[in-house]
């Protein structure tokens, strides 16, 4: 998928990563993609953290019945539970329904 067949983004690139916590894991290597409920990057984009670029490698939609336990670890979980509990734990109320959809964004560190 190319961004021209993408909807407009609804956020900034600079909102993606934003909890200490995930910030850490990127740094780390451990979390290499981002679900939202909304479209934060272009395919191509750089978001910057502490000093390192990270590029956004893929944006693409999944439903959250679509999860697996690797996609899980792509976010820095071991499994889909974990990483459902700790989602709910920052919305508190929110309803995870299996046919619900996000948008991932996939990044890897910029080597130059």
């Amino acid at each position: 998928m190319t961004n021209q067949e993408l909807p407009p983004k609804t956020c900034t690139i600079e909102r993606l990563v934003t909890k200490k916590e995930d910030v850490k894991k990127v740094m780390q290597g451990t979390k290499t993609a981002t679900r939202r409920n909304g479209r934060y990057a272009d395919i191509g984009e750089i978001m910057e953290l502490e000093g390192e670029k990270y590029i956004v490698n893929s944006v693409y939609s999944q439903s959250l019945g679509e999860l697996t336990d690797d996609h899980a670890k792509q976010e820095g979980f071991q499994t889909v539970e974990e990483y459902k509990d700790t989602i709910l734990s920052y919305h508190p109320g929110m309803p995870w329904h299996p046919s619900m959809r996000v948008w991932v964004h996939e990044f890897s560190l910029v080597t130059e």
